[in-house]
């Protein structure tokens, strides 16, 4: 059985930084596996944050671009979002998803959001 446990979440002040991990179980990372990160405000849509390609490379969207970074330990089986320069509106609850097909369309994964297998999320708040 598949599961993604994200783990990491808490409440930090704007300017700090955390570091999201999501541990795979029923499967392992492999490197031609899409990963990523997926977050809701509160009273917002769920909106795609961060994937990773299965060579390695990443994307962010432009509201966390430069602030926040998506990566992975194969030899771990875990996924990590490092987050620094947190600001209020990063308060959200975070999500990891994996697809275990060999698409390359990552980028179409994130934002049309149809990952197969979610985590049940963490939360993360930023105060002001």
């Amino acid at each position: 059985q598949v599961q993604l446990v994200e783990s990491g979440g808490g409440s930090v002040q704007a300017g700090g930084s955390l570091r999201l991990s999501c541990a795979a179980s029923g499967f392992t990372y492999r490197s031609y596996y899409c990963t990523g990160w997926l977050r809701r405000a509160p009273g917002k849509e769920r909106e795609g944050v961060a994937v990773i390609w299965p060579d390695g490379t990443s994307y962010s969207s432009d509201s966390v671009k430069g602030r926040f970074t998506i990566s992975r330990d194969l030899a771990k089986n875990t996924l990590y979002l490092q987050m620094n320069s947190v600001k209020p509106e990063d308060t959200a609850m975070y999500y990891c998803a994996a697809d275990l097909s060999r698409r390359r369309d990552c980028r179409t994964l994130l934002s049309s959001q149809t990952f197969p297998y979610w985590g049940q999320g963490t939360q993360v708040t930023v105060s002001s």
